[in-house]
């Protein structure tokens, strides 16, 4: 399901949790976590609220996640990093600070690599050492990257 709003995104767990409970799922997919609350609530003003609300969100998917043994992949934004260090490696940080990265067990980054290739990054894991693996998206879905 799409979510129109943050209050409907947080209703459709409530959704998920219904049809989970009915028949076994190993995955829940949620595609792009903080855009609505990014709309939803801005400026500095809004931005205690906002934090608040998203940790509930993430709250809330982890308990599915234990409740229904189903592993949650979450896919989020990145802004630049206004730091002034231009020069880095790579000047984006992922949007939702410590609250969305105390809720991620590991986190990956993803970016465009030459022609169809995509570096996969692992960002943060409590697990697996920080490296990169390289594919390829084609007509036949994902692949191995292409010199």
């Amino acid at each position: 399901a799409r979510a129109q709003n943050s209050e409907h995104q947080m209703e459709l767990l409530k959704v998920a949790a219904a049809i989970m409970a009915q028949d076994r799922y190993a995955l829940l997919v949620v595609d792009s976590a903080t855009a609505l609350f990014r709309t939803d609530y801005t400026g500095r003003g809004e931005l205690s609220e906002r934090q608040m609300q998203l940790g509930q969100f993430f709250r809330q998917l982890s308990r599915l996640a234990e409740e229904f043994g189903v592993a949650v992949f979450v896919t989020n934004q990145v802004v630049a990093n206004p730091d002034g260090m231009s020069f880095a490696k790579d000047s984006t940080k992922p949007i939702g600070g410590n609250i969305v990265a105390h809720a991620s067990t590991t986190r990956l980054r993803l970016r465009k690599g030459r022609g169809e290739n995509r570096i996969m990054t692992v960002y943060d894991s409590p697990t697996l050492a920080e490296a990169d693996a390289q594919f390829a998206i084609s007509a036949s879905g994902v692949c191995d990257a292409t010199e």
